[in-house]
């Protein structure tokens, strides 16, 4: 028995890069990737972002040299995040026809055809309180915010949006964007749920970036509590039943567990979301000398593909594909 096990040696499938290759269980591809973009209203605007490095707020007439670099380098989808001119408290902003993200969503169809345009739905970026949803007596109200996170998704949808992704974490948010899409003809819209969103602190960097701060309290009254498992896998379930065709995890990092376990029990995609934190901790450790930036974000991208993840969210996508491509 002891002579056989010796015979064992797993180091020779580890002994070369080429066999290394041969042998890899899990494939990192640009295709998967989802590059997210903050799109702000304005004319003339590229801003950085002091909390994430690399990553900038773009106006809409500044926005086309970097979908043009991101389409060359093989980045097949985007993320569209909006940050509008005005705010009010029902984030009417958010599901307006002429609001920044129905005007990105028009511009990029018309110039980039094969762009696969995802647009994020929340009210967070759109309302003075940078809550999720309606606040009523200082409670944000699951049910009187439903319509109005299905009338902006129902808008992103006619301005040609191939998939919704709602974030606001209201509960029935999937039942109630399905049921309005396909009332208006657009069945084949696809719903992109953030089902299993934690409550992060990793969401900071975000929140500057798309100054959407919460002025009072925070957002764990809706979203999920990090000690929490098998609620997460109640979310997705649950989003699936209701109409979802992709569902997500964020973020990304902290929860692989929930990422494998969601992989492994539901047949349809599993988007993984990387969020900024994640981002930020990597860029400003690798500008201080602490990290080599490309083997750590391939070998965190890599982990969350091997967990389950279908799609993978990042800010650091465009890099990704610039380090596949060698």
């Amino acid at each position: 028995m002891i002579e056989e096990i010796e015979r064992i040696r797993l180091r020779r499938l580890r002994k070369s890069q080429k066999i290394r290759d041969l042998v890899s269980e899990t494939s990192l591809n640009v295709s998967s990737l989802i590059q997210p973009i903050f799109v702000v209203d304005g004319e003339k605007i590229i801003e950085d972002i002091d909390s994430m490095p690399g990553i900038k707020r773009y106006s809409l007439d500044m926005l086309d040299d970097y979908i043009q670099e991101l389409v060359e380098n093989g980045i097949i989808a985007v993320l569209i995040f909006g940050i509008p001119k005005i705010k009010d408290e029902i984030g009417s902003e958010a599901y307006s026809k002429s609001g920044i993200i129905p005007r990105t969503i028009r511009r990029l169809k018309e110039s980039f055809p094969e762009l696969v345009v995802a647009a994020d739905v929340c009210l967070c970026e759109y309302t003075t309180h940078g809550h999720c949803g309606i606040v009523e007596n200082g409670i944000i109200s699951n049910d009187k915010t439903l319509p109005l996170l299905s009338r902006a998704a129902l808008t992103y949808a006619e301005s040609g949006a191939d998939i919704v992704a709602p974030s606001a974490m209201m509960d029935h948010q999937v039942l109630s964007i399905r049921n309005a899409l396909d009332s208006e003809g657009f069945r084949d819209t696809i719903i992109m749920s953030y089902s299993a969103k934690y409550a992060s602190s990793l969401y900071s960097p975000f929140r500057e970036a798309a100054f959407s701060s919460p002025k009072f309290g925070n957002r764990k009254e809706y979203q999920m509590d990090i000690r929490n498992s098998k609620e997460a896998l109640r979310e997705i379930e649950m989003d699936i039943k209701e109409g979802a065709d992709i569902v997500m995890v964020k973020p990304a990092l902290p929860n692989l567990d929930i990422i494998s376990q969601a992989s492994s029990l539901y047949n349809v995609p599993i988007a993984a979301y990387s969020v900024s934190g994640e981002y930020s901790m990597i860029k400003f450790a690798s500008m201080s000398g602490y990290l080599n930036e490309k083997d750590a974000v391939l070998e965190i991208t890599t982990s969350i593909k091997r967990a389950g993840a279908s799609i993978i969210i990042t800010y650091y996508a465009l890099q990704i594909a610039k380090w596949l491509k060698g």
